[in-house]
């Protein structure tokens, strides 16, 4: 897959596994927190309200969660844990005075992956620990390797439709604006024609990395559209943003130098189609791309190699 390191994408090099412990009593978060503080980032929460807004802000690998606790209860924490698309792959332990059958089983039936009771046995906690984080490690990166393409290693055209869904919801919820832009290889069938396949494919890596590059914000999203096709989808951006991002996109690609001898310029270059969905707006996910998709087709009329927005 192009060199590129499924793992990384799950947990950078030298990142601590971030864990959520959760208990009204401090001095049971204390414990916990000793137990794993040398090789884990331990997070902290007093009640069920602080643990979900913890969990939707920071994203722990897993989450230590007591049963007990006034106001919301563990159980309804795990719950809505699971009810949450962003949350529902994140394993829950419930560590709990309570140590009958029947809290234990309405605790795996609300969504934990395991149950241990009190006074904890430090060993024993942190091997419990130590295999829920590896099965979930395992898990992401099966859920990683769907969403990648496999020649460019960009996000594939499942993760964009998926993830532009998503980011329309949150900008209608929040009225922020969400830009996107459709990106194509000029004359990408005479680049094949002269120089094979082979070279070809070798010439979508190079671009795909190079959107990758100008790409700098960790949300934007670099996507293959399909074929010599590809698609950035950039949150919080207006107009003006979208359309500086996709210049830099333009000049990045041109500046690879790729020989093309069968292209005015002589060398591989890109037309940029730049949409946004402005606050207020009721624009759905296949309006932007059809906005995008008319302005990559003006781009392409105006002689390629350029970028079109919406009064640029």
């Amino acid at each position: 897959m192009s060199g590129l390191d499924l793992a990384a994408l799950v947990r950078p090099v030298g990142q601590r596994p971030r864990l959520l412990v959760v208990d009204d009593q401090p001095a049971n978060i204390q414990a916990l927190y000793r137990v794993f503080a040398d090789d884990h980032q331990v997070l902290m929460a007093t009640s069920g309200e602080q643990a979900l807004a913890i969990c939707a802000s920071k994203q722990p690998d897993l989450v230590l969660l007591e049963v007990v606790m006034p106001g919301m209860d563990g159980y309804e924490v795990c719950e809505r844990l699971k009810g949450d698309d962003a949350t529902r792959d994140t394993p829950v332990i419930f560590v709990t005075a309570r140590n009958d059958e029947e809290a234990e089983t309405r605790g795996l039936d609300a969504g934990a992956v395991d149950f241990i009771s009190k006074p904890i046995n430090p060993r024993v906690v942190r091997a419990r620990v130590r295999t829920h984080l590896q099965l979930k490690t395992q898990s992401d990166l099966l859920r990683q390797a769907a969403f990648i393409d496999g020649l460019t290693g960009l996000h594939n055209r499942r993760c964009f439709d998926e993830r532009l869904a998503a980011e329309v919801r949150r900008c209608e919820r929040n009225d922020t604006p969400l830009a996107l832009l459709m990106v194509d290889v000029d004359h990408f069938k005479r680049y094949n024609d002269r120089y094979g396949h082979q070279a070809g494919d070798d010439c979508l890596r190079r671009v795909a990395g190079a959107l990758r590059t100008a790409l700098r914000r960790p949300a934007d999203l670099a996507a293959r559209w399909g074929g010599e096709e590809f698609a950035c989808l950039l949150g919080d951006t207006d107009a003006a943003g979208a359309h500086e991002v996709a210049c830099q996109v333009e000049r990045a690609i041109r500046g690879l130098g790729i020989e093309h001898a069968d292209a005015p310029p002589g060398v591989v270059t890109v037309s940029i189609g730049v949409a946004e969905r402005t606050r207020g707006s009721a624009a759905a996910a296949a309006e932007l791309v059809a906005a995008a998709d008319a302005r990559l087709y003006a781009a392409k009329q105006a002689g390629r190699g350029r970028v079109c927005a919406a009064g640029a």
